[in-house]
């Protein structure tokens, strides 16, 4: 019988694969669970069996039932979802709630589920320094450094750039792929520079609450949080929460693959989607707005 050593498959296109604590240990070494915030449901969340083989990984940044459906249509043995489907304490597992059911799935069928949220936020390389390729940077370091850790660690990210806001707002757009919603401060307009950024993945306000920038970039933020960051001279670019995430897997999945040697295949979920689309009338409203 042939044997699978490092990268080499098995005849017939099948992977070799590696056990489920072996997968973690990888994930565990590209961001420790220990740098995920306190209140933060983080690590392997469901574990089938403790001798589980995995073959096959989806990468998702939300498991939802569409996207649970599609990791049992490709025969996934492991789902990383960026949010935690488990993140309250459940009180039963039946089969009235959708987060319930997801789980019930997952045992059912023996599918693992990891989940590395906060953990990847602040990982150098990980989600935060993502989000901020958009940007020109000319410097850039975490808004609060972890302690302990190495250079480069911690919550959200400050940038030094010069770009006016027209540029930045395409850039954004352009990396994200996606829609961008801007909130001019008071006495800022498209041609204005900006010379500093905060950076926060998903629902930032209350990391940026404070922080010193001519502009930020986040997720999503509340009306009256929008008000306040104008009034106080920051423009605020929101991707909509996800999609401020989403385009990391992207960038994580040749990093897994490096990492496990080959041995297991990394898909990319085709179902996974921010569950919020802006929809303008007629032509872009906000791109005509920008090039203005």
């Amino acid at each position: 019988m042939l044997r699978c050593v490092g990268s080499v498959r098995r005849s017939m296109g099948t992977l070799c694969g590696q056990k489920l604590d072996q997968v973690v240990k990888q994930l565990e070494s590209f961001a420790p669970t220990a740098l995920a915030e306190k209140w933060d449901n983080v690590g392997l969340l469901i574990e089938p069996s403790k001798d589980k083989h995995i073959e096959r990984i989806l990468l998702t940044n939300d498991l939802t039932e569409p996207v649970m459906s599609e990791a049992l249509e490709k025969k996934a043995d492991l789902i990383i979802s960026y949010h935690p489907p488990i993140f309250k304490a459940l009180t039963r597992i039946t089969m009235a709630n959708w987060k319930e059911r997801i789980v019930a799935t997952c045992l059912v069928n023996s599918v693992a589920l990891y989940s590395p949220h906060t953990a990847w936020d602040k990982v150098p390389g990980g989600v935060n320094d993502w989000l901020a390729k958009a940007v020109d940077i000319q410097g850039i370091k975490p808004l609060i450094p972890e302690p302990g850790a190495e250079p480069g660690t911690g919550s959200g990210r400050l940038i030094e750039t010069n770009m006016p806001i027209s540029q930045l707002v395409h850039a954004l757009q352009d990396h994200i792929e996606n829609s961008v919603h801007v909130a001019f401060a008071v006495g800022h307009h498209s041609k204005t520079f900006v010379k500093t950024v905060g950076i926060c993945a998903g629902a930032g306000s209350s990391l940026l609450r404070g922080v010193q920038a001519d502009l930020m970039i986040t997720g999503e933020m509340s009306h009256h949080e929008l008000l306040e960051f104008n009034h106080n001279g920051t423009t605020v670019l929101l991707c909509n929460h996800s999609n401020s995430e989403r385009g990391f897997l992207r960038e994580f999945k040749p990093i897994l693959e490096e990492r496990l040697q080959g041995t297991c295949e990394v898909l990319i979920s085709e179902k996974d989607k921010d569950p919020l689309h802006t929809v303008f009338r007629g032509s872009s409203q906000a791109a005509q707005q920008v090039k203005q």
